[in-house]
């Protein structure tokens, strides 16, 4: 179970307090994370979220708190951070930054078709239509192509003759990527946008949650990251009629540029290399402990599918 931090009932009470949200009636705590604390929380007002941040600076917590208000103004189904009776977001609870945030209706979906991959599509085309540009907060990601170059060159040695090749082809790509530095379209980037992430009611999309790997970026890259989940099969290989239902969803928010169709199948490996490398990292830490670990070779599977993309962006819509 993730729970990196456990919490009695006094703690939490004590905690809760400010809000004004009336007494605490339960609480528990979520499994599913694989980074940060989370807990259900029901109080008399209410259903919400606790969250206590394992990982990262204090001081970027602003910028995910201004991020979400920004979300939640354009109308997006966001976990926006609620305030105290007076008006703190960002409070300390066990010594970890912790933000408690409207719990959203719904379930994951662990089967998608089309139509949730076109629910998808609108949903991250919404999500970077709302922040491109000047409206873009300015925050660089801690494993964008730096990070995975320097963890990739020092995880390759200890990998298998399969996987090492097939790590290191991809490298080579990021380095002609932090040489070239290509202008695609930049916006904020959710950065994490799995199926865990995200909530249907009945056939509605009603929630996205766990903006803590967003950043500000190339847009083409947070659309890589979602269709390499949503859109694969269990094999790694892409499931086609799901892949074009969220393209085509997005590209009806964002039409594509000539210079993003030609780095597309890259960007695709680029986006499994990311989540390869973390998992690979998270699995040795966390080795024999009681957490939940996805599984590395998931990943792997899924960049060797990659070396060829039979998968173009739809330039026409």
């Amino acid at each position: 179970m993730s729970v990196f931090t456990p919490l009695d009932r006094p703690t939490l009470e004590a905690f809760l307090a400010p809000y004004g949200l009336g007494r605490l009636r339960d609480f528990r705590g979520i499994a599913e994370g694989s980074e940060n604390t989370n807990y259900f929380i029901s109080l008399e007002g209410g259903e919400f979220v606790l969250t206590l941040v394992e990982r990262g600076p204090v001081a970027e917590m602003p910028f995910f708190i201004e991020l979400l208000d920004v979300l939640h103004d354009a109308d997006l189904p966001v976990p926006y951070a609620v305030r105290t009776q007076d008006g703190q977001a960002l409070r300390q609870l066990a010594g970890k930054p912790a933000l408690l945030q409207p719990r959203l209706a719904g379930r994951h979906e662990r089967a998608p078709n089309p139509h949730h991959c076109s629910e998808v599509g609108h949903l991250l085309g919404h999500l970077h239509r709302a922040t491109a540009g000047e409206r873009c907060i300015e925050r660089a990601s801690d494993r964008g192509l730096t990070w995975m170059l320097a963890e990739g060159e020092r995880l390759a040695p200890s990998l298998d003759a399969t996987a090492r090749p097939l790590l290191e082809r991809t490298l080579a790509e990021i380095r002609e990527l932090l040489a070239e530095q290509p202008p695609l379209p930049e916006a904020n980037l959710h950065g994490d946008l799995f199926r865990d992430n995200v909530m249907f009611d009945g056939p509605q999309l009603s929630g996205v949650i766990d903006f803590y790997n967003a950043s500000s970026g190339w847009m083409l890259y947070d659309l890589a990251i979602t269709v390499n989940d949503w859109c694969s099969t269990e094999e790694g290989a892409l499931d086609l009629p799901r892949a074009w239902a969220l393209l085509a969803a997005y590209a009806a928010d964002r039409h594509f540029t000539p210079r993003e169709a030609e780095l597309w199948p890259v960007l695709l490996r680029v986006a499994c290399v990311r989540f390869w490398l973390s998992r690979l990292i998270a699995a040795q830490a966390f080795a024999g402990q009681d957490v939940l670990i996805h599984d590395p070779a998931e990943f792997q599977q899924r960049l060797a599918a990659r070396q060829q993309t039979p998968l173009e962006l739809p330039l026409t819509l």
